[in-house]
């Protein structure tokens, strides 16, 4: 049986795959679109739709991918995140290109039309507003894509000098409890060696106390007792 976290990576990855096919199915729309310009309005928002959709589940990846138990297991899955990231970059590509062809589309109507007497000079100025603003929408929308991944190198920068910090410390507290090890060591054994010191003394002072109370008690007995 697959563990819970297997089945939300494999749910994941599956969003991701149709929402990056959704995306690449509406880019191709807007290459064939030929206008009028609410079709293309229309299909760009649909497209940022999708782009939000597919960047939240990218992230809900690399999330997964950071909770794994298996040093393999997690490599392997932010090797998938980054692939799914440099795709969708190359979507984003696409769809700047495919606006581009659009809008040669629209400027071709535009001349047929002129040349077929219509007004096409007010609706001309409001078509290229309109590109105008949709190419500042894209490139908003990719900047905002090159922040994302700043900010996850940057996350990855502080998160590895915090490792390398952690390890620094326990390198240091380690060779410090060497020393108080070595310190401790010592003092045990001048502790031994002074133990066995004074008991050395006490039997010193005792022979020296005995070989005291013998001499006195010979001059006692031979001053009193010289007979004996």
């Amino acid at each position: 049986m697959a563990a819970p976290q297997d089945v939300h990576v494999r749910i994941c990855n599956q969003e991701i795959v149709k929402f990056d096919l959704e995306v690449k199915a509406l880019i191709q729309d807007i290459r064939d679109c030929s206008g009028p310009l609410s079709a293309l309005t229309e299909l760009n928002t649909k497209v940022k739709e999708k782009f939000q959709q597919l960047r939240h589940r990218i992230q809900d990846l690399e999330q997964l991918a950071k909770e794994q138990d298996k040093e393999s297991e997690k490599q392997l899955l932010l090797q998938e995140v980054e692939n799914h990231k440099k795709q969708m970059l190359s979507n984003q590509t696409s769809w700047r290109k495919a606006n581009l062809t659009c809008k040669i589309a629209i400027d071709n109507l535009e001349k047929a039309e002129l040349l077929q007497g219509g007004d096409l000079l007010r609706q001309r100025k409001t078509t290229k507003e309109s590109l105008a603003q949709t190419s500042s929408s894209i490139t908003e929308s990719l900047m905002g894509i090159s922040r994302m991944m700043a900010q996850q190198v940057q996350q990855s920068e502080e998160a590895m000098q915090s490792l390398v910090t952690s390890s620094r410390t326990i390198l240091d507290a380690n060779e410090e409890f060497k020393s108080m090890s070595g310190t401790i060591q010592l003092g045990r054994k001048l502790i031994t060696k002074y133990n066995r010191r004074e008991l050395t003394d006490k039997l010193l002072i005792f022979l020296a106390l005995a070989l005291f109370l013998a001499t006195v008690l010979y001059i006692v007995k031979k001053r009193l007792f010289p007979f004996l």
